[in-house]
């Protein structure tokens, strides 16, 4: 089978597409025929060896999944070979075939798009757990989603418009903010061409985000935090910027303010009957027509180089994925 290696660490250039011997899985392991994989930005910082996540060289990156079931190993009971799923696998996704723990499988429909199934685990799972498990987002108010037209961003916007929030979604160009609105975003800032705290405080007149959503980190968290509301929620998602802000700790005190860390993979690890409900609950969701996730972009196995480099520089809006 044919799988992306990284060989050292570096930029997606860097990356390799090798020839590899077929997968066979070990106890309570499946191995998948991949039809289509998802590209996250920490597949960016893997690679880097920027991220918190650190496999050991040579690997394959690439963290979740669709396909089909090709041979399952000894103790497997929920999964058979011929059945459609999706995983989470944490690396080895950018390849022909992937290992997966029974355990980290979604069992899907016959009928769904494998490339949405893909797209769907990490960047909704994310989204999901940032707004409901540690945001508490309630209907009626006010989100404030930055990197909104990322795959996170995305998926804050789809699950705070059904939660019931008024959304702002903050990106970095016209298109992007376009993108948004026809994601159900309320209202949109160009924080490359506004004042990001001066226009959050005119949307809000004065009141401030309830929730503030934000992979991105660097310079616009001073700003975000800055306007957030009493009793409002930072959650700390992620640094797509590269940089890690320090916010002032002075102003979570004087507006009762939350930081809150979300940190999906060992959310999945530690807690995974939560999150087994958690993606039950989108699944309906879904099957009741509330959301759609959305796959903006298709590359082959052999384009991946190009789909993380896209991805790091923010050529692209929503979700991208390889299909090997």
């Amino acid at each position: 089978m044919r799988a992306v290696r990284c060989n050292q660490h570096g930029l997606p250039d860097t990356l390799t597409v090798e020839t590899l011997p077929d997968l066979h899985p070990e106890a309570g392991e499946i191995v998948i025929d991949v039809k289509a994989a998802s590209v996250n930005f920490p597949d960016v910082l893997i690679i880097q060896n920027k991220y918190q996540f650190k496999p050991p060289l040579p690997f394959t990156p690439g963290a979740e999944l669709a396909g089909i079931v090709r041979e399952v190993g000894a103790g497997v009971m929920r999964v058979k070979p011929g059945m459609r799923v999706a995983a989470y696998t944490a690396q080895g996704a950018f390849a022909q075939q992937a290992r997966a723990r029974e355990t980290d499988c979604v069992v899907l429909p016959d009928d769904v798009d494998l490339a949405l199934a893909a797209a769907f685990t990490l960047a909704y799972g994310t989204s999901y757990h940032a707004l409901v498990d540690r945001g508490a987002l309630k209907s009626g108010e006010t989100l404030l989603v930055l990197g909104a037209a990322g795959g996170v961003g995305v998926a804050a916007i789809q699950i705070g418009k059904i939660l019931g929030a008024r959304v702002i979604a903050a990106a970095s160009s016209a298109e992007k903010l376009a993108f948004c609105r026809e994601q159900g975003a309320d209202e949109i800032i160009d924080y490359r061409n506004e004042d990001l705290r001066e226009r959050v405080k005119a949307l809000t007149h004065g009141q401030g985000p309830d929730v503030i959503f934000d992979p991105v980190g660097g310079a616009y968290a001073e700003p975000a935090f800055r306007s957030i509301g009493w009793r409002g929620r930072y959650l700390v998602v992620g640094f797509a910027n590269g940089e890690i802000p320090k916010l002032p700790l002075n102003l979570a005190l004087l507006k009762g303010a939350s930081i809150v860390g979300v940190f999906w993979g060992d959310h999945m690890r530690r807690e995974h009957a939560i999150a087994d409900t958690e993606f039950a609950t989108m699944v309906d969701w879904i099957k009741a027509g509330k959301l759609l996730p959305v796959v903006t972009k298709r590359y082959p196995l052999d384009a991946t180089a190009q789909a993380l480099d896209d991805m790091m520089n923010r050529r692209v809006t929503g979700k991208i994925v390889i299909e090997p």
